[in-house]
């Protein structure tokens, strides 16, 4: 009988692991629902931000206009900062489009949830197409990307919106892991979705 009981114990243990096995793709498809679906993600765009690197939430910050399309290239001006500078942001922006979930040579894997803010998170480890891997948490109620962490930074997501038929988050805080200390904060003030490169920029 005990041994029955094992083996009967052993199945259903076996049987409740499969549902986890998918629980990264349930996750990735969630988020990517939330934005619009996989045909929404940002591939090629422009946006005018205001960044403010410092401690002080209160400065002004700078406006600058960039050309994306992640991971391959970031350019401001005529400059690929992906080329020129080897850019590791261009993953973050990959990231925060959700491009890299649905790239098939990513590997997904869930993590624990975290309480963040007052908000439960679900998180999902990115790896193969980013390097170190990075950790993606999205809210658990309406699975909107809410806080990504990498290397040394914590980046936070804010301040939805929507344009073109895809909806993201136009705010973004960005805090060292180690101390907390705030570095950065950029809004987004203006997205267009691109069909073409502009005259002038070249892969």
């Amino acid at each position: 009988m005990f041994a029955l009981t094992l083996v009967a114990a052993t199945i259903l243990l076996a049987e409740g692991s499969t549902p986890n096995s998918d629980e990264p793709r349930r996750i990735a498809d969630r988020a990517v629902e939330s934005i619009g679906g996989e045909k929404a993600i940002l591939r090629l765009f422009r946006i005018k931000e205001r960044l403010n690197v410092s401690s002080d939430p209160n400065k002004p910050g700078k406006e600058r206009t960039s050309i994306l399309e992640p991971p391959k290239h970031w350019w401001l001006g005529k400059t690929d900062r992906v080329v020129s500078e080897k850019e590791p942001a261009t993953f973050l922006v990959w990231a925060w489009t959700l491009g890299a979930l649905v790239d098939p040579e990513s590997k997904l894997t869930a993590i624990p949830s975290i309480t963040d803010e007052g908000r439960k998170l679900l998180g999902l480890r990115v790896e193969g197409t980013i390097q170190p891997a990075m950790d993606l948490y999205f809210d658990a109620v309406d699975h909107r990307l809410a806080r990504i962490d990498w290397r040394s930074d914590i980046h936070r997501f804010s301040d939805w919106r929507s344009v073109s038929g895809v909806h993201y988050p136009a705010r973004c805080v960005g805090t060292k892991k180690n101390s907390g200390k705030r570095w950065y904060d950029t809004e987004i003030l203006e997205l267009e979705r691109l069909e073409s490169l502009p005259p002038g920029l070249s892969r």
